[in-house]
């Protein structure tokens, strides 16, 4: 089968073996996916990954399950051994013993067909096109910010980073009424992307870091983010990180003593909420569409994607 595969370099490779679906599992043929900034990472060595990439999708079961067979389906990334102390603990995106489709020890979705467990299947509702259920993934892990963070009416936040990630944390963190959410990013079209949200912007340029925010959401995909973070958040705030990148830089931590800030991790979210919010239209994703490359033309697909004036590009894995 064809296969987007990272091995030291992005290729497309032709003679890719189709995966035979372990006890449990099922083979999904995958019609689009979608690039995020991970993937990028990946492409320059994150997590020493090798092999089939990308993790955002929507397909349709086609063997190893006649409950799902037939079924048009997305899937939760992390696969687990439900058996150790995180899975049993109900943390089971934090097993320790997961692979994670596209990231960690197992081939993605940017290929005709790819082999996951039945567990992390959720059924996409007819109301969601293809389009939209691509974006089902990173929307869950923008509404992880909300679930991690008890949000007041009263809050003023601040979202960094205007690229795919940072567009859905501000439109889910919209719905929470809050006296102030601005979007800081370095694109002016992007910023306009989510004014038409209702979404104040704000170019880095012009963004004035006073230590005033009560939360503040890194999601500029870079190190300094973190540093620009901490000037932001007033003292005791809260900090919520979604980058991850292949290389660091140093950075200096002592605001984080000093100001006694709290630092979240945050990653994987709810799958149902984000089903849910895309099939009652709640939340607007066709807008942040930018590209659409077929399987054959995969690197250039991913270049697309690392440009700064592109939001979401997906792959039409059937061409």
């Amino acid at each position: 089968m064809r296969a987007l595969v990272y091995d030291g370099r992005v290729r497309l490779r032709e003679d890719w073996p189709r995966p035979r679906p372990a006890r449990d599992e099922v083979l999904v043929a995958v019609r689009k996916a979608g690039i995020c900034a991970t993937d990028l990472e990946v492409a320059r060595g994150y997590m020493d990954f090798s092999g089939v990439m990308g993790h955002e999708f929507v397909g349709e079961v086609v063997g190893g399950s006649r409950r799902w067979k037939g079924r048009r389906v997305v899937a939760e990334i992390n696969c687990v051994c439900g058996r150790c102390r995180m899975c049993r603990g109900g943390l089971a995106n934090h097993c320790l013993r997961r692979t994670v489709l596209g990231i960690s020890g197992r081939d993605g979705v940017f290929a005709e067909f790819v082999a996951l467990p039945a567990r992390n299947l959720h059924e996409v509702p007819p109301t969601v096109s293809d389009q939209e259920a691509v974006f089902v993934e990173p929307l869950a892990a923008a509404m992880q910010v909300a679930r991690q963070v008890k949000l007041a009416a009263s809050d003023s936040v601040v979202v960094l980073g205007d690229g795919r990630l940072g567009q859905l944390v501000a439109r889910v963190l919209k719905r929470r009424r809050l006296r102030r959410l601005v979007l800081v990013g370095r694109h002016a079209a992007k910023l306009e992307a989510a004014e038409k949200q209702g979404v104040q912007g704000l170019l880095v340029e012009d963004f004035v870091p006073a230590q005033d925010a009560d939360v503040v959401v890194e999601a500029t995909g870079q190190p300094a983010g973190l540093a620009l973070a901490m000037r932001a958040v007033r003292p005791r705030g809260t900090i919520v990180l979604k980058s991850t990148f292949a290389a660091g830089e140093a950075i200096n931590l002592s605001p984080l003593v000093v100001n006694e800030l709290t630092v979240l991790g945050s990653r994987c979210g709810p799958f149902g909420d984000a089903i849910a919010a895309l099939a009652a239209r709640e939340i607007d994703v066709a807008a942040l569409i930018s590209a659409e490359f077929p399987l054959s033309e995969g690197p250039a697909a991913l270049a697309a994607a690392a440009e700064g004036d592109k939001l979401k590009v997906l792959l039409d894995t059937q061409r």
